[in-house]
């Protein structure tokens, strides 16, 4: 099921543009990831018809990587359905994605020679935070990304998530 782009006024009267939020649920293993993506370039690039500024090139690129690397993630750990909620305010893009998994996500060893089990680990380089909600049926997983128009995400060290740590320390890289 998909719920289409649609404007939704915040009530804060004034100048504020207009909060933009999109959804969209899939039954387990459904995911079309390109339909997602494009979810994501649309709610950016209807930005300025809300009277807000463009947001930058980057953040469009970086937003369809978070969404891709979620929903991945969703779809390879979590029996049944899942799904994408985007908010975008004035100030940041919220990705959610929620699946029926109740454990948080584990960022893996750094290993740039292996294949897979990196993707936690790009959403956080690209975010500027992400917080997971353990709720009763699954997880929520968000990541905030920083409306900046410098060329950049507006990412930075933040991190939710434990990373394990190896039982041998001197094997630290």
């Amino acid at each position: 099921m998909v719920i289409p782009l649609m404007k939704q006024a915040d009530e804060q009267g004034g100048d504020e543009p207009t909060t933009l939020h999109f959804s969209a649920a899939w039954a387990e293993g459904t995911v079309p990831l390109a339909d997602a993506r494009r979810a994501v370039r649309a709610l950016l690039t209807h930005a300025p018809n809300t009277g807000r500024t463009p947001p930058p090139a980057r953040l469009t690129l970086d937003a369809e990587l978070v969404v891709s690397e979620l929903l991945t993630n969703a779809v390879r750990h979590a029996p049944g359905p899942c799904g994408i909620n985007l908010q975008l305010s004035s100030t940041e893009l919220s990705i959610t994605v929620w699946d029926t998994s109740p454990h948080r996500p584990v960022m893996k060893r750094s290993d740039p020679s292996g294949i897979g089990g990196h993707g936690m680990r790009v959403v956080h380089m690209v975010s500027h935070t992400v917080d997971v909600t353990l709720r009763t049926n699954g997880k929520h997983i968000t990541a905030h990304l920083h409306l900046t128009s410098d060329g950049d995400s507006g990412a930075t060290a933040t991190t939710v998530i434990p990373t394990p740590r190896p039982s041998n320390p001197q094997h630290l890289p």
